[in-house]
């Protein structure tokens, strides 16, 4: 993947927007010291090169009722069947990550559940079925941090 050289404008419009994707452009560009036309051009051109990955609306998974978190470790009888167990975890509608790994897993999943007892029905209805050789769960209690990587770091000004 190719990189993107990010200069001050860039910087600075992307401090602001990952802060507050609802910020509007006449306000970004007020701060900026630009025209609105400019800042929807640099947004535009930040997301085609790919640095912007769009926006959205976030639902919690707690307050409606998803109430178990897990990461589970996969383990593949067969590792040429990693795009076939990734075809068939995309049709699992718990399943909200998946990644290809080194260490003890071939692949790491996160999944939320209702409650212990619906975890345990997805990993016994709809995991085993994949043919895996085994897998390893952890239970989160309380995600701690969540946040996405800070401009300054990206930009090496930390």
């Amino acid at each position: 993947m190719a990189h993107h050289q990010l200069d001050a404008l860039d910087k600075k419009i992307l401090n602001m927007i990952a802060a507050d994707a609802r910020v509007p452009f006449l306000e970004v560009a007020r701060a900026c010291n630009v025209s609105g036309a400019a800042i929807h051009q640099r947004v535009q051109k930040l997301s085609s090169v790919g640095v912007l990955k769009g926006s959205q609306f976030i639902v919690d998974p707690e307050s409606v009722g998803f109430e178990t978190c897990a990461y589970i470790g996969l383990y593949l009888k067969d590792p040429s069947s990693f795009e076939d167990v990734t075809e068939a975890l995309k049709k699992i509608p718990e399943v909200v990550e998946c990644h290809y790994t080194t260490g003890q897993y071939d692949m790491f999943i996160k999944i939320y559940a209702r409650n212990n007892h619906h975890l345990l029905s997805i990993i016994h209805d709809k995991l085993q079925p994949l043919n895996l050789a085994r897998t390893e769960t952890l239970i989160s209690f309380n995600e701690a941090i969540k946040r996405q990587l800070p401009v300054e770091v990206i930009t090496g000004e930390v």
